[in-house]
C-alpha cells in the first residue's frame, strides 16, 4: 500500500496548496470594500493555480498506472512500484506541473496590459487575465492548447487505456466477491478522476461562443466551474479516499 498511500498525501498537499492560493483571497473579496490585488500577486496565484493542477493531472494518471500494475500484475507489484519507481513518478509529477505554470504564467505577465484591468473572474485566472491583455495572444493561445493536450488529453487515454486493462482482468475473476473486492480498490481513484477531469475539461476543452450574450454566459459557467473545481473537488477528495482507506 505504500506507493498509493504516497500519492495520496502529494495529492491532499497540492490540494491545500490550491484551495490556499485562492480561497482566503476570494473570501477577503467578499467581506471586505477591497477588491484589488498586486500584479505580482496576481502571477503568484496564477502560477500556484495552474501548476497544482497540472501536477493533480499528471498524478492522477500515474495513480491510474498503479491501479494497473495492482490488479493486472500483483505478482509484480512490488518489483515495478519500488521506492525509488514511485517516488520517481510523484516527483516527476511536480516538476512537470511547475514548469507547465511557470511557462504559462512568464508568456501573460510578459504582455501588456492596458484599460481599467478588471479580471472578470473570482482569482487571477489564466484565461480571464489573457482577456485584459492590449496586444496579440496567439502565442499563448497556442501554448495553452499544447498545454492541454499535454496535461489533460494525454493523461486522459492513459488513464482510459489503464482502466480498460483493468476491468478485462477484473472480469476474468472467476468469484463475485474477488470480483467486487478488485473494484473496490479502484472506486475512490475513478470517482475522483471523473470529478475532476469532468469539470475541468468541460472549463478548458469545450469551444468559445461568439456571441456576446453567449460569451457573458461562458463567463458565469467558467467562474462557476473554476470554483468548483478550485474548492468542491478538494473537498471530495479526503471524504472520498476516507471511504476506502
Amino acid at each position: 500500500h505504500q506507493p498509493m498511500y504516497l500519492f495520496l498525501g502529494n495529492l491532499s498537499f497540492l490540494d491545500i496548496c490550491y484551495t490556499t492560493s485562492s480561497v482566503p483571497l476570494i473570501l477577503d473579496s467578499f467581506l471586505t470594500p477591497r477588491k484589488a490585488i498586486p500584479f505580482s500577486a496576481c502571477a503568484g496565484q496564477m502560477f500556484l493555480s495552474f501548476s497544482m493542477g497540472a501536477t493533480e493531472c499528471v498524478l492522477l494518471g500515474v495513480m491510474a498506472f498503479d491501479r494497473y500494475v495492482a490488479i493486472c500484475n500483483p505478482l509484480r507489484y512490488l518489483e515495478i512500484m519500488s521506492k525509488s519507481a514511485y517516488l520517481l513518478m510523484a516527483a516527476g509529477a511536480w516538476v512537470a506541473g511547475s514548469t507547465t505554470a511557470m511557462v504559462q504564467t512568464s508568456l501573460a505577465m510578459q504582455l501588456p496590459f492596458c484599460g481599467d484591468n478588471i479580471v472578470n473572474h473570482f482569482t487571477c485566472e489564466i484565461l480571464a487575465v489573457l482577456k485584459l491583455a492590449c496586444a496579440d495572444i496567439s502565442i499563448n493561445v497556442i501554448s495553452m492548447a499544447v498545454a492541454n493536450v499535454i496535461f489533460l488529453g494525454i493523461p486522459v487515454l492513459f488513464i482510459s487505456f489503464s482502466y480498460v486493462f483493468i476491468i478485462a482482468t477484473i472480469l476474468r475473476i472467476p468469484s463475485a466477491e474477488g470480483r467486487r473486492k478488485a473494484l473496490s480498490t479502484c472506486s475512490a481513484h475513478l470517482t475522483v478522476v471523473v470529478v475532476f477531469y469532468g469539470t475541468i475539461l468541460f472549463m478548458y476543452g469545450k469551444p468559445k461562443s461568439k456571441d456576446p450574450q453567449g460569451a457573458d454566459k461562458e463567463d458565469l459557467s467558467d467562474k462557476l466551474t473554476s470554483l468548483f473545481y478550485g474548492v468542491v473537488t478538494p473537498m471530495l477528495n479526503p471524504v472520498v479516499y476516507r471511504m476506502k482507506t
